[in-house]
Formats: structure tokens, C-alpha cells, sequence
């Protein structure tokens, strides 16, 4: 019962986070400093100065294929492009030949804001959760970082996106279950070449023109 509930810590996003739990790993995050290709700090197209101004096209850089690596597991990640006010991704982890979880998520655009739901399934999609989806709201946000958090309960309390460069960026995660210490939780994801193509910069990686 307590891995299964570890495993709700994910979001992204993201992200194998449930893994630091289950396994009792926490790896190092990877120091951020954001910027352009001549290395001046660069900002996104479509800044939004409160969550309430966001819009999905502030997350449209996230569209394509993402890898981390943690340890002998690899972590993955596919997000589609925003459209019609949701933003859908699938993530995975895989360790050996076994896939550990595969998890489904979106962001949504709503009036105030924007909201990222989660849930976690087996390789044959039985649910981990058995109440509704994990509920996040963004709180924060500018040309770098994005901040979301959890009214609901602790698992997780906040989950946030940091851009590193253009093909990278890391994810953190509060973790502050009912019983037991509350954990900081970081993973770097490397953008992935879309399938048939090599990774190109901007907000996505695309497949060549014949």
C-alpha cells in the first residue's frame, strides 16, 4: 500500500518522481541558468506576468519527446501540442525490459488559469488511483519557471517546470505525505529527436519535409 501510494507523487509532468519514494532515491538536480544561444538569458514568446493571464501557448515548448535517466530506469515522456484549450502527454518508466507505470496527463485551460490533472495505470491500464485524478493549479510564472500546487493534499503539495536551455529543463516536486518527513524531489529531462528525425531547437522537435 505505501508504494502504491507513492506512486501518486507524479505530475509532468513528470516524471518518475514516485520512484524517489519507492525506491528511496533522491538524485541531484542539475544547476539551472536559462538563456539564448549566445548564452544572454532569453525569455518565451508568450511571458505571462501572473497564472491568471497564462494561456497553454506559455507551455507550447514542452510539444515532443523528453528522456530522463535515474540510475538502471529511464523515464519518458510524449506531449502533444496545445489544442482546444488542453495540452494531453503520456510518460513511462522502464527499468530492464519491465515498464514500471505508464501515466496519462493534461493541462487545461480554464477562465482563471490553468489546471494539470494526472493519473497513474499498469502496462494493461488498471488504475493506481482509485479516487478522481491529481489536481494541480498553476501559481506561478514567468519565461522560466512554472509553479503548480495542491489544495488537496501533499502527494505532491507543488510541482514545477524550469527551462534549463531550449531541449532542456527540470522537474521538481514537494512531496509532504501523512505520516513521515516531507521530500524535495528533481529530475532533468533532455528533449528526444521526433521519431524519424534529428532534434532540432524552438518549442519542439518536428520530422524534416520530404
Amino acid at each position: 500500500m505505501r508504494a502504491k501510494k507513492a506512486f501518486r507523487v507524479l505530475p509532468v509532468l513528470a516524471l518518475a518522481l514516485f520512484l524517489a519514494v519507492w525506491l528511496g532515491h533522491s538524485p541531484r538536480a542539475f544547476a539551472y541558468q536559462q538563456g539564448s544561444k549566445n548564452g544572454a538569458p532569453a525569455t518565451d514568446s508568450t511571458p505571462a506576468s501572473s497564472p491568471s493571464t497564462a494561456n497553454l501557448e506559455n507551455f507550447a515548448w514542452l510539444e515532443g519527446r523528453w528522456k530522463g535517466e535515474w540510475g538502471p530506469r529511464i523515464a519518458e515522456q510524449v506531449w502533444l501540442s496545445p489544442k482546444a484549450g488542453v495540452m494531453e502527454g503520456m510518460f513511462r518508466v522502464l527499468e530492464s525490459d519491465k515498464t514500471l507505470v505508464i501515466e496519462f496527463f493534461t493541462l487545461v485551460q480554464k477562465p482563471d488559469g490553468i489546471t494539470f490533472y494526472f493519473r497513474h495505470f499498469t502496462p494493461s491500464l488498471a488504475p493506481w488511483e482509485k479516487s478522481d485524478a491529481t489536481v494541480l493549479n498553476l501559481t506561478s510564472i514567468d519565461a522560466k519557471k512554472s509553479v503548480f500546487e495542491n489544495s488537496a493534499n501533499g502527494m505532491p503539495k507543488s510541482a514545477s517546470w524550469t527551462r534549463l536551455d531550449q531541449d532542456t529543463y527540470l522537474y521538481h516536486a514537494q512531496l509532504v505525505p501523512e505520516t513521515g518527513d516531507p521530500q524535495e524531489i528533481e529530475i532533468t529531462y533532455k528533449r528526444q529527436a521526433a521519431f524519424g528525425s534529428a532534434v532540432s531547437g524552438g518549442n519542439a522537435a518536428h520530422p524534416k519535409k520530404p
